[in-house]
């Protein structure tokens, strides 16, 4: 099984940037990708970014050029950089891991005021 841990939301005015991160531990060795979904009051889960454990990235339409999704091998780390933060980007975000089945982070709260 994986664990995982998110830390790096918080409150940040439109315009401004956050950093997440979401730590893996356990059994980390099959993971074949992380990534990003968000959950925003009134609004189904969204996905956001991900990275496959060959290089592989994918973004969402609404965060290409401002969101930017990375790994630390050597950490078991996944991290979204989020830059030119919108007020729309305010939601819970969640980091998966995908191994022989889907398991969710905690969650990190993302608030943007304008």
């Amino acid at each position: 099984q994986v664990q995982l841990v998110e830390s790096g939301g918080g409150l940040v005015q439109a315009g401004g940037s956050l950093r997440l991160s979401c730590a893996a531990s356990g059994s980390i060795s099959s993971i074949n990708a992380m990534g990003w979904h968000r959950l925003a009051p009134g609004k189904q889960r969204e996905f956001v970014a991900s990275i496959t454990r060959g290089g592989r990235i994918n973004y969402a339409d609404s965060v290409k050029g401002r969101f930017a999704i990375s790994r630390d091998n050597a950490k078991n780390t996944v991290y979204l950089q989020m830059n030119s933060l919108k007020p729309e980007d305010t939601a819970v975000y969640y980091c998966f891991v995908v191994r022989d089945t889907i398991a969710w982070g905690q969650g990190t709260q993302v608030t943007v005021s304008l």
